[in-house]
């Protein structure tokens, strides 16, 4: 009897197992059969997701994601590889959507138009867009940029608003996409451009880790909100449930308001400079209610 007993315990464990492994589907049951996770992450993306001097990933968006990855390994019940790996903006959303990511979580902007080629996550972030410039070039707002060679980064919203712009108020602006923030603020710095426009986030990170941040100003009249997520397959319901629920609960928890406070109000590596970027009305009732909503 003994023996029936725990045979027929053995048979409940194996088809517990069976049936686990069947209720995974898409990136995580593809995950769990690997024992890996890709997490795709920016190079440059100051103070979201970038290298440190020991090109280490760090930053806001780096340790939300390590989160995510946290949980996903409690829903498997083992500890994952994790594979970091370097993204762009030109080629993020073909990495994820032909399975070399997993998920990404850097400075993308979750809108309704890339809502139609990936999914993504509740937001974990809200920006302007805006433009930096040297203080003494006389640079206050966009309708200065007119007839100048303005700087961007390819593959972003900030290229289609500079294009909407030449388009609708004949701005003649000379627009210059570079591959990485770096590289745009690099040829700002270089003299080779008269603003670099971007998120109002990444141009505070840009001028941090610049020689003199006080050459530099962050200003304008915002071009637009919008929403980063974490992102990942289009209709993935296992794998944005878990993103989902993590960044709610650190939402709640006040841990998301921490992060906030760590990476965009106090000295950060490597260099330890304060971003000083003040927390908006808009990140404060984002704390307080965790969505998946886009803004355009």
């Amino acid at each position: 009897m003994k023996k029936q007993l725990l045979g027929l315990a053995v048979a409940s464990t194996c088809l517990m197992g069976v049936s686990f492994a069947q209720e995974l589907t898409g990136v995580l049951k593809k995950i769990n059969d690997t024992g890996t996770i890709s997490v795709g992450h920016r190079e440059s993306s100051i103070p979201f997701s970038y290298y440190d001097n020991n090109q280490n990933v760090i930053g806001y968006s780096h340790d939300i994601s390590m989160k995510i990855v946290e949980n996903i390994e409690k829903k498997l019940g083992k500890k994952l590889n994790v594979k970091l790996s370097p993204i762009t903006s030109q080629n993020r959303i073909p990495l994820v959507n032909n399975g070399t990511i997993d998920i990404e979580c850097g400075s993308t902007t979750h809108n309704t138009s890339r809502a139609q080629e990936a999914g993504f996550s509740n937001t974990m972030f809200i920006i302007n867009i805006k433009l930096v410039a040297d203080k003494d070039a006389g640079i206050k707002d966009f309708s200065d940029l007119k007839d100048k060679v303005v700087i961007t980064t390819a593959g972003t919203t900030s290229e289609r608003v500079l294009n909407e712009m030449n388009q609708k108020d004949n701005m003649n602006m000379k627009v210059q996409s570079l591959k990485d923030h770096g590289d745009a603020f690099m040829m700002l710095a270089g003299g080779r451009g008269a603003a670099f426009v971007m998120d109002d986030s990444l141009l505070y990170g840009e001028r941090a880790k610049s020689r003199d941040p006080q050459k530099w100003v962050v200003t304008g009249t915002s071009q637009g909100k919008e929403a980063y997520a974490c992102m990942f397959k289009k209709d993935d319901a296992g794998i944005k449930e878990i993103a989902d629920v993590t960044i709610a609960e650190m939402s709640k928890s006040g841990e998301l308001e921490a992060l906030y406070n760590k990476w965009f109000t106090q000295p950060i590596p490597p260099r330890g400079v304060n971003l000083e970027f003040p927390v908006s009305e808009e990140m404060i009732e984002l704390f307080k209610a965790p969505n998946d909503k886009a803004f355009q």
